[in-house]
């Protein structure tokens, strides 16, 4: 082990991880719920989310967004709260 002295200036980082590899989201306090009966795909969600964890699929020709990939949303609310019909809603996640 370096001591700081015998490290350069700037470091360097020895083990780097991939998105893929760091899942981020077991910091997450709160989930998103989707209301599918509420939602009207207009994928403001998908746009908004900083973490790229909601997805979309092609369904019968028509895009439909699924359920956000809990592997790497952080529960930022951020998708519930530009829904303009309220289609998500925050839950917390010791409610499984």
């Amino acid at each position: 082990m370096k001591t700081w002295k015998e490290i350069p200036v700037g470091g360097y980082i020895i083990d780097q991880d991939t998105s893929l590899e760091n899942k981020t989201g077991k910091w997450r306090v709160f989930k998103p719920v989707l209301d599918e009966s509420k939602c009207i795909n207009c994928m403001l969600c998908v746009i908004y989310c900083p973490d790229a964890a909601i997805k979309i699929k092609e369904e019968n020709g028509k895009l439909k967004r699924v359920q956000p990939d809990l592997n790497y949303c952080k529960g930022c609310g951020l998708c519930s709260k530009i829904c303009p019909v309220k289609a998500i809603r925050m839950q917390g996640e010791e409610n499984d």
